[in-house]
């Protein structure tokens, strides 16, 4: 049984009365979750109360999740939407790459961000290469941006993102493909790196 079978199994148990069930899948995407929103929000405080937030929205909202997408893909657009509003009423914006990038120090996304060896010269360069990727990412048009960030960001699989953007898993693959490619380009004169190497 996939793990896509068993969610669903665990979300009818939760309709059917089943309480314990919906712990069962706190507990499966807790971790996860909380992975997510650290991107987007600083304090961890602040993150709990969101999580929780996105779980008791989530619950609330189950008799309409139709199992159209996996049960996290379906959590992540309501958590990424509760942090959204949480955001808003503070009057504060989304985080960027960038900021992500200098900010995130215990686990910064070595896809993004050149390495950091501790030197003056590699912070200076993983300064520079943040900033354009960061510039590179804005400039995309709106559904490779958000194709990108969904995979080099918070990790998603293609089929994942497939599902969220609601479009074949070829469409995908173009589209980060497309955005690595500028990406690439920008980054290009910053690394020394030659017309036919990405990287």
């Amino acid at each position: 049984m996939s793990d896509r079978e068993i969610d669903l199994q665990l979300v009818e148990r939760v309709r059917n009365g089943d309480k314990q069930a919906f712990g069962i899948l706190v507990d499966k995407y807790r971790r996860k979750l909380l992975r997510l929103l650290s991107r987007m929000v600083r304090d961890p405080d602040e993150i709990e109360d969101i999580a929780q937030e996105t779980f008791i929205k989530a619950y609330r909202a189950l008799p309409q999740f139709r199992g159209d997408a996996a049960f996290y893909t379906w959590l992540y657009r309501i958590g990424v939407n509760t942090a959204k509003n949480y955001l808003a009423t503070r009057g504060r914006a989304m985080p960027t790459v960038s900021d992500q990038a200098l900010d995130d120090e215990d686990e910064p996304d070595e896809r993004l961000v050149a390495k950091d060896f501790g030197t003056p010269e590699s912070e200076l360069l993983s300064k520079q290469v943040a900033i354009a990727v960061n510039e590179a990412v804005e400039a995309l048009p709106e559904e490779l941006r958000q194709a990108i960030t969904l995979r080099e960001m918070e990790g998603m699989s293609y089929e994942e993102i497939a599902e969220y953007m609601q479009c074949p898993i070829g469409t995908v693959r173009s589209r980060i493909f497309r955005a690595r490619e500028a990406i690439a380009a920008k980054l290009r004169p910053i690394l020394g790196t030659s017309e036919d190497r990405r990287w």
